[in-house]
């Protein structure tokens, strides 16, 4: 199931970015007093009561100005609120109410989406009697907060959560792969599918930003049911330049949430990018399967023997943490080696999806220990007295220790590296989660 979605909108200078970043608990958005500071939507993973969502930050609406920047920003908040769940609506309670707030409040109750109203700045008494104006909005009991300050947070987040929808599990066939076919516009996202299914489901152009919405495409192969979900192609926020686009971004990472497996494609003559360096990033926080797809391979200059190898140790230092991650050499147009592509999904889905003993993993323990034994730090030393597999998709592992403190990154990497010359674990990131307890426990 596909988190909620949260946006944050209001007119500039109001504190949309400072309340974002205090919900995320993270310096994300750019905090300045200078209104039109926040141009881009950004995307933030949040928690509140144990309900997980999507937050969104967005530019300030302004409507007494034609400038193109203050267009494009109204037009992706509009964006925003279509793709919302639940609004939050904030105002500035030292400035009072005013016709910029009336004009954002017309268009939430068109959209009909559950709004809260914050009302910010309100951080002292006499303030406070200024919540009572934005009744006037016609959107519900305004709430009262500091963003700066973290005052009342929980009391807005409670509302917030109260209007998410009901949480409907999407069905699932047992022995269905979902894969989330991702990366830069113009890399062969929509040839790759349609060279998946051997006919053109999928409109195919040379122009970057074709697909804008994620499409759901499924077929059978030796038994197994496959569903593509051909995704826009994500662009530097630099490079965006229609509003569509930003849109097609979000559906994009819905995309990655809803996949078991996600092919990341590179374009072979292009070579590895930061913005690749980005979208794998976001597929492996995400703890999703991964393929990497070097497509276009059959058009790649001064291609011998060796290319393949130089090419592939590119890949495995700019994109260090995705050393786990098989890599193929393709190309979707000519079709060449598409047909593995479903050999190497079927095959990491198995992968990420393997349970391994706790007797074996102790037993695994303890040769790491002996190999190489923990060290220690300001004369205290690590004592792993266990470890156990608690989840799959993608493998989690709980290490019990005696004081977690003493566990170095370093050390983790070591038992994992250890895990995967065992196992394998091919194709999918592996979570640790390293506990105390002490050895009469």
């Amino acid at each position: 199931m596909s988190k909620p979605i949260v946006a944050i909108v209001g007119r500039p200078n109001v504190g949309k970015s400072t309340l974002f970043n205090q919900i995320g608990k993270k310096r994300v958005s750019i905090v300045d007093d200078m209104p039109g500071v926040t141009r881009d939507r950004i995307y933030m993973d949040a928690v509140w009561l144990d309900k997980e969502f999507t937050l969104i930050d967005t530019g300030g609406i302004e409507f007494e100005t034609e400038e193109k920047i203050i267009s494009d920003i109204r037009t992706q908040a509009k964006i925003a609120i279509d793709e919302a769940d639940v609004i939050i609506f904030v105002v500035d309670g030292r400035a009072g109410l005013t016709s910029a707030d009336e004009d954002v409040a017309k268009i939430l109750r068109s959209s009909t989406k559950p709004t809260v109203i914050a009302v910010n700045k309100t951080d002292s008494v006499q303030l406070e009697m200024n919540i009572y104006e934005f009744y006037n909005l016609g959107l519900g009991n305004p709430i009262g907060i500091s963003a700066s300050n973290a005052l009342n947070l929980g009391d807005l987040l409670d509302e917030v959560v109260a209007n998410f929808p009901e949480e409907v599990e999407e069905v699932k066939d047992e022995d269905e792969i979902k894969i989330a076919v991702i990366g830069r516009p113009n890399v062969g996202k929509s040839s790759l599918v349609n060279a998946l299914l051997g006919e053109k489901r999928v409109i195919v152009s040379d122009i970057p930003g074709t697909t804008r919405d994620a499409i759901d495409t499924f077929f059978y192969k030796d038994g197994t049911k496959f569903t593509l979900i051909d995704t826009a192609g994500m662009r530097r926020r630099s490079k965006i330049e229609e509003s569509v686009e930003r849109y097609s971004i979000m559906r994009s990472l819905r995309a990655i949430d809803r996949a078991d497996v996600v092919l990341i494609l590179i374009d072979a003559p292009a070579g590895i990018t930061e913005q690749d360096k980005k979208i794998a990033g976001y597929a492996h926080d995400s703890g999703k399967g991964c393929v990497i797809v070097v497509n276009k391979w059959d058009i790649f200059p001064n291609k011998h023997d060796k290319s393949t190898n130089r090419f592939t140790d590119d890949l495995r230092e700019e994109i260090g943490f995705l050393q786990y991650a098989p890599v193929l050499y393709a190309s979707a147009l000519t079709g060449q080696r598409v047909d593995r592509v479903t050999e190497l999904v079927k095959f990491v889905a198995e992968q990420q999806s393997m349970r391994i003993q706790t007797s074996a993993l102790n037993e695994l323990i303890r040769d790491a220990v002996s190999v190489n034994p923990p060290p220690t730090k300001k004369g205290k030393q690590l004592n792993i007295l266990f470890m156990t597999q608690a989840d799959i998709c993608p493998p989690k592992f709980i290490i019990f220790v005696n004081n977690p403190e003493l566990m170095h990154f370093s050390y983790l990497r070591f038992i994992e590296n250890r895990l995967r010359e065992s196992y394998g674990f091919e194709g999918t990131p592996l979570k640790f989660i390293v506990r105390k307890r002490t050895e009469e426990e």
